[in-house]
């Protein structure tokens, strides 16, 4: 009873209604509709398990979970299991109902890390012979096919021919009797074929009258020369139902021999619908899923906190969305382990029942299967009941006043705390008889003497205390605000109200109890002030002081709330800050790597070439006797191929000073050989040996071991003056060559970027880089690139008499 009426009070059906319109059959909403509380954690667990894996098929299915073609074929299978014979229409929602439960089983199937929903579709038979026999038997438009019997084709057959024949004597009659006949038409009246003739000249058409029109100037007549094939007709017709009838006879106990299975498919189907609606509804909410806490304090098992943050309440979310609300201000819930009472003070309108039925409509959601509309983590209790007074049960018509409404509700409520803390102690004899219920009470103590009202509620209160899991109390009575200084197992919470607005703003704030506003209020609507007075003398300078504290602590929670969320706003902007140079960073380096792919291909590429061009050389030396000219020429075209393919380096500065001396190695490139120096002439000439042959070679032919070359006497001597001047030469100035001129026109920008490397890396010195103007994304394209080179110091436009805003100048480092 009270079960049902806390349903009510907190407006359940509406939750419900809600969920419904995401079901995607008929069978989903009205399972939506009649939605049930699980009694035990176990199938919680299951049914959350199941809106999660959905949420997560959700996302990843583009369509997500379909349920095409599932119908509610559960009073069909009812009268094939009692013998009756079910319709073509009925028979084609059981073939499509299949169709689609096999569908939904091979999605599911295709899927992975749903272990929950693979189990509830294993046991899904969809009998595929049954659903064949059926489209065989059945047209789309219901009707029975002539495949399904030959007996039936040939029935039909007959029933054309005499068609034709009807048709062909009535068409001759109205051609002969055209003057008798109203209109060339030929139309049935009860299921006999007629012509229309004029009223005046029935006698010029003998036959049977069937009907008239409504103006009496017109009889539909069929003709003697007719009846006989209408009657032929009429018993062909009463052969073709008895034998459809037949196929569909055979065709329902097909269905009926597999009725459990069946109606076990519409469970299974439901449920997958339930769980989708569920899952959809969940992410409409914005909402996250719950993780059921150990609140009540159990033997080896650690309390936790309840947390909620920024709870919304579902059904005002709706409002908004769906009917222009204002918007939805959500509350923060934490509730330590040990508290077992929490009271809740403050204004009227204030937002404590909505807070109420918030936390209760939570619990439920939970427990149910969804999502709860809350910032992550969600963390909650499982509540065996969930009981609640909100609200007034007056009725004139019981004689029952508001106090003797709650007082009734309240009865019904401890009853049933004792009821299922006899299941407790029957369970666990050992435990302390604690019901794991949540109580939710509206206005405790209200609707009666004030003293006498706060004396009941605080008693209520402790004995909720001690015998319930968690009650959450709104009230007026200031008494109520101390217990908290008591007994450690109550809690303060208020909702928030603007002294300057003189309105609440729905906020809840804990552990700060709510002060009284009333004479706030009464000044600041313009009260007399002597009234005014004389009222705070009636209720005492302690409750001003009290006022006065609860009022700083506010003051207080406000500075430090605004504190909070000025850090969260730094923490916010350092946080984007963070991302923004993280993905430039990664930017950069997945353009480097491809610049660097790019460059690698390109000299694969050239490396290829000028093997087969150096395989054409060698093949063409190895034909007949090679001469000195035949070898000659391959090294001036190995000479050429290297000048095209190798990518072209300044060659590496040699060090200044190089003199060989006697006994010394040096190479002589152009020979390939390393000779060793026997001795040095002034003139500029070396004696070297290698092997047994001695020769006398110039200076400037020789190189070190390590590719330095020879300065000669003058020149070390200039270069000893320089460093001893220590005065850098003057920059030479740039010059536009053909060399370091590069063209990109017609290119895109990423094809751009890789020639520009390249050239970078070539020239060595100040790049004319011609983009010409077009739409400009070119030159943009470029400037970024060199804008970013780690090799390129600055750029700009060329001036206008060398191509002006359609060249760019690079200088390098």
């Amino acid at each position: 009873m009270i079960q049902s009426e806390t349903l009510e009070l907190l407006e359940w059906s509406r939750l419900c209604q809600h969920l419904a319109t995401f079901a995607a059959t008929k069978l989903g909403a009205i399972a939506a509709r009649r939605l049930k509380i699980p009694a035990r954690q176990a199938d919680t667990l299951t049914l959350l398990a199941q809106t999660q894996e959905v949420y997560s098929l959700e996302s990843r299915l583009p369509s997500g979970l379909r349920f095409d073609g599932i119908d509610d074929i559960g009073e069909a299978i009812e009268r094939a299991a009692l013998q009756g014979i079910l319709s073509g229409a009925e028979l084609l929602a059981i073939a499509k109902t299949l169709s689609g439960a096999r569908t939904l089983r091979r999605t599911i199937d295709n899927q992975d890390e749903i272990p929950v929903l693979s189990v509830l579709v294993s046991e899904l038979r969809t009998y595929p012979e049954i659903e064949q026999e059926i489209y065989r038997c059945i047209n789309d438009d219901g009707k029975v096919s002539e495949r399904a019997s030959p007996k039936l084709a040939e029935i039909r057959a007959k029933q054309k021919q005499l068609r034709d024949r009807i048709y062909d004597l009535l068409q001759r009659l109205m051609q002969r009797q055209a003057n008798a006949i109203q209109e060339q038409l030929i139309t049935q009246r009860d299921g006999r074929y007629v012509v229309p003739v004029k009223a005046p000249q029935k006698d010029a058409v003998p036959g049977i009258v069937h009907d008239t029109s409504m103006s009496g100037a017109t009889l539909y007549v069929e003709p003697n020369s007719t009846i006989q094939f209408n009657n032929q007709l009429r018993q062909l017709q009463r052969q073709e139902q008895v034998e459809e009838e037949a196929v569909r006879r055979v065709l329902t106990e097909q269905v009926a021999a597999v009725q459990d299975d069946l109606e076990r498919l519409l469970v299974i189907c439901t449920t997958l619908d339930l769980a989708t609606a569920r899952a959809r509804y969940s992410l409409w909410l914005e909402a996250n899923p719950p993780r059921f806490i150990n609140y009540v304090a159990r033997e080896n098992v650690s309390p936790e906190v309840v947390t909620l943050r920024q709870l919304r309440h579902p059904l005002l979310v709706w409002q908004q969305r769906h009917e222009q609300g204002r918007s939805v201000i959500p509350i923060d819930l934490f509730i330590q382990p040990q508290i077992k009472v929490v009271a809740i003070t403050g204004p009227n309108t204030g937002g404590k029942t909505v807070t109420l039925k918030t936390f209760g409509l939570a619990i439920l959601m939970a427990k149910v299967g969804l999502f709860i509309p809350a910032r992550e983590p969600v963390e909650l209790p499982w509540f065996d009941q969930v009981l609640a007074d909100i609200g007034d049960e007056q009725s004139l018509e019981q004689s029952l006043s508001t106090f003797s409404g709650h007082i009734r509700r309240i009865s019904r409520i401890l009853n049933a705390l004792t009821v299922d803390e006899d299941s407790t102690q029957s369970e666990n004899s050992d435990l302390k008889l604690v019901s794991n219920s949540l109580v939710l009470l509206d206005e405790v103590g209200a609707g009666t003497d004030p003293t006498e009202g706060s004396a009941l509620a605080i008693a209520l209160l402790k004995y909720l205390a001690d015998h319930a899991a968690l009650t959450i109390a709104t009230t007026h009575f200031g008494e109520l605000k101390a217990l908290k200084y008591e007994d450690d197992r109550f809690e303060n919470a208020s909702v928030e109200f603007d002294d300057v607005s003189l309105s609440p703003t729905y906020r809840l704030l804990w552990g700060i109890p709510g002060r009284s506003n009333a004479l706030t209020i009464a000044r600041r609507l313009g009260l007399k002030e002597d009234i005014i007075q004389s009222a705070q003398e009636q209720v005492g300078g302690a409750s001003e002081d009290v006022n006065q504290v609860i009022a700083g602590l506010e003051s207080q929670r406000r500075r430090q709330e605004t504190k909070a969320q000025e850090a969260a706003k730094i923490l916010e902007s350092a946080e984007k800050l963070y991302r923004q140079v993280s993905d430039k960073a990664a930017n950069l380096q997945e353009r480097e790597r491809s610049l660097q792919q790019a460059q690698e291909k390109a000299v694969q590429d050239a490396i290829v070439e000028a093997k087969s061009e150096i395989a054409k050389v060698i093949r063409q030396l190895q034909k007949g006797n090679v001469t000195a000219q035949d070898a000659q020429q391959a090294t001036d075209a190995l000479n050429r191929i290297a000048e095209k393919q190798l990518p072209s380096r300044q060659p590496a500065k040699p060090k200044p000073g190089f003199r060989p001396q006697v006994g010394d190695k040096v190479r002589i490139p152009r020979l390939g050989q390393t000779a060793e120096v026997i001795s040095v002439s002034d003139d500029e000439e070396l004696v070297v040996r290698f092997g047994l042959m001695k020769m006398t070679v110039p200076l400037q032919d020789v190189e070190s071991l390590t590719g330095e070359k020879p300065a000669k006497r003058e020149e070390r001597k200039s270069d000893d003056r320089k460093s001893e001047e220590k005065t850098p030469p003057p920059p030479t100035p740039a010059i536009r060559t053909s060399r370091n001129t590069i063209d990109i026109r017609g290119n895109r920008v990423a094809d751009a970027e890789i020639l520009l490397d390249r050239a970078i890396s070539e020239v060595g010195g100040a790049i004319w880089i011609i983009h010409g103007h077009g739409t400009g994304k070119l030159r943009q394209g470029v400037h970024a690139f060199l804008q970013q080179h780690p090799r390129i110091q600055r750029f700009e436009l060329a001036p206008p008499e060398d191509g002006g805003s359609g060249v760019t100048i690079a200088y390098p480092i």
